[in-house]
């Protein structure tokens, strides 16, 4: 067997680069198609080395190279002279042949509709049976009326061929067979000759409902029968003048669709839209909702996010960082280049110093660098002690903590990489943890549980800088970390442990700072954006070290609400 030498050679078109390999080899052919076809016919060759073939041949008749695809596909035309023989390639280091014989043919193909079964599904494979079948091209199903849809061909012998039923119109069908008489184009067999099939196509029905006013990005289900065949959900506004359609997420079963709102580009408030369901490749659909009314809060809402603490477990996701201001749950290993790359290449620089928490050093960090960082916070378990909710800001020891995987605690695996108690994050966040014994709190605690947060800014939310208020709740207590022994209400460790999904149920303030940060003396001031956290279920996990255990491999499932625009102290009343 001879050994094949690549020489590459680089080309460059306008839009790509590609290899051209060169290989100093005699052409390989491994199949071609059709196996029987009249003159004037292509037949498509497949193999290796293809892109240097000089001359083709079937039996001792040379025939023309009609196309050169790549190095393992070309394309000769049938001459007038051969009738029958093996297909041959030569290039400048030898020949290479076919193991089967093409034959020339001017035979017409027939199906024998005695054999043909009277129904099929969409998508279902299918036999035919007939003569000349190896001649055949394409076959075409066809409704009265239609246009032919080609099947896709899966087996082809000279009395079978085996396809799938593709798309059409109707529940009938006349089967059409296209091929080569000899000339340079195909020719299809006669629609009056053609045999008839019943397509049984299912169709998704909705039963009707009437949602209730619904925000983008929430879900709405709907319930059906053969919903299981939607492939596409798009969402447009009514009365709007080449308004955009907006694909939404879905999943669906027989009788149950499930979709969510899309964000779309719609500006804050209401808006009157149609939902379309689209199945069979988007040959098919219907308008399911015409008044569907969504609504854009003023505000950005996340459900149902849940976020690990830095345990090295295989339980353990390694997505630990969550951004309110994008809604999305960051890998560990995003941290370095994507997340707070600042950061990360001030090594420690930013860090204010001893008792400075949540106090960038003066002058290190600008304020377009620190704006141009997401707000982001995370969960983290400290030796012993209790699962605590914390902002990057606020210790210079705890980002260390986090790993990219569980494969080993060497510190190119640290997302800082270092064990150096010098890495603190750039966003300065705080918290402030709502008591439902206290009436004020409590009314605040019951919208956000109730899903009723749609606005959060100057007048719905006034920070009042004289008595250090946010909406009337004193907030002169904030910490740039808040432990479960607070939120949780009473910090009883077995119980929690040994109760999958444990209810929290606790509502959290946050405070998101402008650079610079705020001060202990008032946390009112310098305020950029406020949210607030629904802290749901916690699946308590621990995480066993050579020293201790401790509650770092511990999930928190949270919902979160979060200011859209920056705070204006100049709007409050």
């Amino acid at each position: 067997m001879a050994v094949a030498v690549p020489v590459l050679f680089l080309f460059t078109a306008c839009e790509t680069l590609s290899v051209d390999e060169k290989v100093v080899s005699a052409p390989v052919i491994q199949s071609f198609s059709p196996k029987k076809a009249p003159a004037g016919s292509d037949i498509v060759v497949t193999g290796e080395f293809l892109n240097n073939v000089t001359k083709a041949y079937i039996g001792d008749v040379e025939v023309e190279i009609s196309e050169k695809v790549s190095d393992k596909r070309l394309s000769i035309r049938v001459g007038e002279d051969v009738s029958k023989g093996r297909i041959s390639l030569e290039n400048p280091e030898g020949t290479g042949f076919s193991e089967e014989e093409f034959e020339s043919s001017l035979a017409v193909p027939a199906i024998n509709g005695d054999f043909l079964q009277e129904s099929a599904g969409l998508g279902e494979e299918i036999l035919i049976q007939g003569t000349d079948l190896n001649s055949v091209v394409e076959v075409l199903f066809m409704s009265d009326g239609y246009e032919g849809h080609a099947a896709e061909i899966i087996q082809q012998q000279d009395a079978e061929i085996v396809v799938k039923v593709p798309y059409v119109e109707t529940s009938q069908a006349k089967i059409i067979l296209t091929y080569y008489d000899g000339g340079q184009e195909p020719v299809s067999t006669p629609i009056e000759n053609a045999p008839t099939i019943e397509i049984i196509k299912a169709v998704p029905s909705f039963d009707s409902m009437i949602p209730e006013r619904t925000a983008v990005g929430k879900s709405i289900t709907l319930s059906g029968k053969n919903l299981n065949l939607v492939e596409r959900i798009t969402v447009r506004e009514n009365g709007v003048e080449g308004a955009p359609e907006f694909e939404a997420a879905f999943n669906a079963t027989e009788e149950s669709l499930t979709f969510t709102v899309p964000a779309g580009n719609y500006d804050d408030g209401d808006h009157t839209v149609t939902v379309r369901a689209e199945w069979y490749d988007g040959n098919e659909g219907d308008d399911i909702m015409e008044n569907l009314v969504i609504y854009v809060p003023f505000v950005k809402f996340w459900e149902n996010i849940t976020a690990y603490c830095q345990g090295r477990t295989e339980t353990n996701s390694y997505r630990s960082f969550f951004s309110p201001e994008t809604g999305i749950l960051y890998e560990n290993s995003r941290w370095r280049d994507e997340l707070d790359p600042i950061a990360y290449s001030l090594n420690g620089a930013n860090w204010g110093g001893t008792g400075s928490n949540n106090v960038p050093a003066a002058g290190v960090v600008s304020d377009e660098d620190y704006d141009s960082t997401v707000p982001y916070f995370f969960f983290s378990a400290v030796n012993d002690g209790p699962v605590q909710i914390n902002s990057p800001a606020n210790s210079n020891g705890q980002l260390k903590n986090f790993f990219m995987n569980g494969s080993s605690s060497a510190e190119e695996n640290r997302i800082t990489g270092t064990s150096d108690n010098i890495h603190s994050g750039i966003p300065i966040l705080a918290f402030r943890y709502l008591n439902p014994e206290n009436q004020t709190e409590a009314a605040l605690i019951n919208k956000v549980k109730n899903a009723e947060i749609e606005n959060i800014d100057e007048v719905a939310f006034p920070v009042n800088a004289t008595d250090m208020t946010v909406a009337g709740i004193g907030i002169s207590t904030v910490s740039g970390s808040i432990n479960t022994d607070t939120w949780c209400g009473s910090y009883e460790l077995e119980p929690m442990r040994d109760t999958p999904d444990y209810e929290v149920g606790a509502v959290i303030l946050v405070m998101y700072y402008h650079n610079g940060g705020y001060s202990k003396e008032n946390p009112a001031l310098n305020i950029k954006r406020i949210g607030l956290l629904h802290i749901k279920t916690m699946d308590w996990g621990t995480y066993s070290t050579s020293s201790r255990t401790t509650y770092a491999n511990s999930n928190v499932t949270f919902d979160c609400y979060w200011q859209k625009y920056d705070y204006d102290y100049n709007k409050v009343q």
